[in-house]
This record gives structure tokens, C-alpha cells and sequence, in this order.
């Protein structure tokens, strides 16, 4: 078994290293124009509102502009966004979009929970990862100050999706502590990479990201000074998190779905974050080998260490036998691993 692993891990990194020399041929995504966002006050608690309102303005005003363009799919998905009870802190529809999302009472949260997301997610695959917008779904008790989420909207989420893993999430939160006061923020605040384009082998974009990540977590900290912070990083968004690590004031930052860490272990990444790591049994990120070799302008090729290696000194956490578009599956292991992640309610974990 051990030589066909290591032909294995040959092969990727050969995959790797010669999609940095070969042109890729990808189709790029598309480009539907979209207005400018509305200049809005700084965001604090007493401003929640008013940036609700007047982020789901853009939205229809960016909904209407791709509907004018053709892009009647980009339009539907847009108007999804919009509906009653949903709240955005950020939006701008330009380019692949910038948007976070809130589910729960963000000035009266106790806890947030922070979902940085991987490759290829943007304002089309946001809701559903195939990019359908989802039918029906009423999201007016997922973005409720209450734990009332009902079963319907909870069979209509795609886990897999940024939207429906935050939906997902705040399920699980009420149902392992119901009076807890927990809010739930999707973050998409960088040009996620594509998995067919070379710049999801670099960690070029999470450097960029990096910073708008600590931007926008101090924004958070404006809003609700109290609250404690975790910030949940899956796949590519692991590497953005472990950039931006350094002095960050959250409580924990959970990696998983991995590619790899730009610090050999966790006293490298410099915060006083608990780090925590976890892998499902079918993720085929597994095989994706640990390597980081420096390219011109600073940024790497390949991720470099494992979070899950014993010498990274991360606390593991059971993740089940998902793949890797499952951590925020209903009923998974991963998902309640991740909620009592957030909750302090340590997972059962051993540190390696």
C-alpha cells in the first residue's frame, strides 16, 4: 500500500507543479454588470438595521440590472437573496460578488460564528451549489432572533452551498442549546479562486484575502465588543484563515477540508486562538500533497502543512466519514463538531 500512496502523492504534486506551466483553459466566470453599493454609515449595532434595508435594496437594484443584461439566472438567484428576512451586513453584486450574510441577532449575540468558504464560491453558488436557486425557501425564521427554523427550510438547503452550510448551522446551534444566543455570518470578502484555474494551487488570493478578513472581523467586534468569536474555515478558506491568524481576536479558528497551512505549527500562526482541525474519512483532500514552493511576488505554489499532522499541534476533531462538500451535513458528526466548536462545548478531542 505504501508504494501505490506515495506514486499517488507523486502524481498530484506532478498535476500541481505542471498546471503552473501549461496554460489552463477554463470557461471564466461571468461578468453580469451590477450598480455600485449604496455608501452606508459604519456599521455598529444602532446601524443593523439600516444596512439590512438598504443592502437588500442593492440586491433588487442588482437583480434588476442582470435581468436587463440577460442574465435572468444570476436575476432569480439575486431575488432569493433579497426575500423578506434575510439580513446582509455587505453586498456588491460587481464582478463575482461580496456579500455577508447574518442569521440571528447580531448586535445581541453572546457568540458568532464566522463561515470562511473555498474555491468557487460567489453570488451564483451561494444558496445552491449547482447554482439553481432554491424554490420555496422561505428564509424568514432562518434569519429570526429566535431558534425557530423550520423543517421545510431545513430540507431545502444545500449543505454543500455557503447559504444553506450557515442555515445548516444554525439548525444545529438551536437544537443543541436553544436559549443560546449565537449569530451565524457567511463571508465572501475575497475572489474565491476556481478549482479549474491555476490560482486555486497558489495561496496568492488568500494572502489578499487575509487582510479583508481582519477588516471585516473588526467590524464585527464594533458591532458586538462582547461577543466571542469562531471562525469556522473550510478548504481554500483554511488558507485564507490561516494568513489572517496572526493576533486575531476570535476565540477559536477550526480548519477543515484542508489543503494546508502557511505555518509549520500552531505556536507559527500566532494567536491566541484554540486551533482545531478536522478531516472527513471521504474527503479526497487527503491526497493532496503537503507542499509550498515559493513563487516570484511572495506568494506559493502548494499550502504546506497539514493541519491534521501530529508536529502542527492542533486539537483534532471527529469529523465522520463525509466528503468534502459534507461538514455541514444534517445529522453529520462533523456538523455537530463544529456547533459545540461555537457553543465551548468542547468536541471530544484529543491534541496531536
Amino acid at each position: 500500500m505504501f508504494p501505490i500512496a506515495r506514486l499517488r502523492r507523486g502524481l498530484l504534486a506532478l498535476l500541481i507543479l505542471s498546471a503552473l506551466v501549461v496554460p489552463v483553459t477554463a470557461a471564466s466566470r461571468p461578468r453580469v454588470p451590477a450598480p455600485a453599493p449604496a455608501r452606508l454609515a459604519p456599521l455598529t449595532a444602532a446601524t443593523l438595521p439600516r444596512a439590512y434595508a438598504a443592502n437588500r435594496a442593492d440586491i433588487l437594484r442588482a437583480a434588476g440590472e442582470a435581468a436587463a443584461s440577460g442574465a435572468a439566472g444570476r436575476a432569480a438567484r439575486l431575488r432569493v437573496l433579497a426575500e423578506d428576512g434575510r439580513q446582509f451586513l455587505t453586498f456588491d453584486g460587481r464582478g463575482s460578488g461580496r456579500t455577508a450574510e447574518v442569521l440571528g441577532d447580531l448586535a445581541r449575540a453572546d457568540r458568532i460564528a464566522v463561515l470562511v468558504p473555498g474555491a468557487d464560491t460567489d453570488l451564483d453558488t451561494y444558496d445552491e451549489l449547482d447554482g439553481r436557486p432554491p424554490a420555496g425557501l422561505s428564509w424568514r425564521d432562518g434569519a429570526a432572533s429566535s431558534c425557530a427554523v423550520s423543517a421545510a427550510n431545513a430540507a431545502r438547503a444545500d449543505h454543500r452551498s455557503l447559504g444553506g452550510a450557515a442555515l445548516d448551522l444554525r439548525r444545529e446551534l438551536c437544537r443543541q442549546d436553544p436559549a443560546a444566543r449565537v449569530a451565524v455570518v457567511t463571508w465572501i470578502g475575497y475572489d474565491t479562486p476556481s478549482v479549474t484555474g491555476p490560482a486555486v494551487l497558489t495561496d496568492g488570493r488568500a494572502r489578499t484575502a487575509a487582510s479583508a478578513l481582519r477588516e471585516f472581523l473588526g467590524t464585527l467586534r464594533r458591532i458586538d465588543p462582547r461577543a466571542e468569536m469562531s471562525l469556522l474555515c473550510h478548504s481554500y478558506g483554511s488558507v485564507v484563515c490561516g494568513q489572517a491568524a496572526p493576533g486575531l481576536d476570535v476565540a477559536d479558528i477550526a480548519l477543515f477540508g484542508s489543503p494546508g497551512v502557511a505555518a509549520p505549527d500552531v505556536a507559527a500562526l500566532r494567536t491566541p486562538a484554540t486551533v482545531w482541525a478536522g478531516r472527513g474519512g471521504s474527503d479526497w483532500i487527503a491526497d493532496v500533497p503537503h507542499i509550498s514552493i515559493g513563487l516570484p511576488g511572495g506568494s506559493s505554489l502548494g499550502f504546506g502543512q497539514d493541519p491534521l499532522a501530529t508536529r502542527f499541534g492542533a486539537h483534532r476533531f471527529p469529523a465522520g466519514d463525509g466528503g468534502h462538500s459534507d461538514y455541514f451535513a444534517p445529522g453529520s458528526l462533523s456538523l455537530q463538531n463544529l456547533a459545540r466548536i461555537v457553543l465551548d462545548r468542547r468536541p471530544e478531542a484529543v491534541h496531536v
